[in-house]
């Protein structure tokens, strides 16, 4: 993957799509990386099996069970970044301090996109996912728990009421 996806830009970049589950995290985070020609990195992979074990079996996550994750998805986000130049990340990162460690881990290069929706339209969305581990039984616990953050040059906001497509354009015209 080429490194020269903005060359104006003289540091890396690392993007994170946030949000509750069914937000379209991972469609948005892969059409982002494909506009950047850099690694999209699916957080979901990074969760232990324990941790996908317990989902599965309709418990919220704590944060003893999110603090490693949220480490080995930094620490991957940070290396794809400096190797490629940029990396896309999607993870929920619903509390402030979940998106402290990952800036920490990171570095000041990280930007946050929230992805923002009715819960109606997530528990729809969330219903058209067979096979994934998320239950739409936790989407409660995740509304409860998301602290949103403000925007600013650091965080976009965006409701998902559109093709992601475009939602890809307004955070590529962002990132600018």
């Amino acid at each position: 993957m080429p490194s020269s996806a903005n060359p104006a830009r003289s540091q890396s970049l690392a993007v994170i799509v946030m949000g509750v589950s069914g937000c379209g995290k991972s469609t948005l985070g892969a059409l982002l990386a494909d506009a950047l020609a850099c690694p999209f990195l699916e957080g979901d992979s990074f969760h232990s099996p324990h941790a996908i074990a317990k989902m599965r079996g309709g418990q919220p996550l704590t944060d003893e069970d999110r603090w490693p994750w949220l480490d080995r998805l930094g620490s991957a986000t940070a290396t794809a970044s400096e190797t490629y130049g940029a990396a896309v990340a999607a993870c929920s990162a619903l509390r402030e301090s979940y998106r402290d460690r990952l800036r920490s881990t990171i570095g000041d290069h990280v930007r946050f996109v929230l992805l923002d929706n009715s819960r109606e339209q997530l528990l729809a969305r969330l219903g058209n996912r067979p096979g994934h581990y998320m239950p739409a039984t936790l989407l409660d616990s995740q509304i409860a728990t998301l602290e949103r953050p403000e925007p600013d040059a650091r965080t976009m906001i965006l409701t998902t009421d559109i093709a992601p497509e475009a939602l890809r354009d307004r955070v590529m015209a962002w990132l600018r």
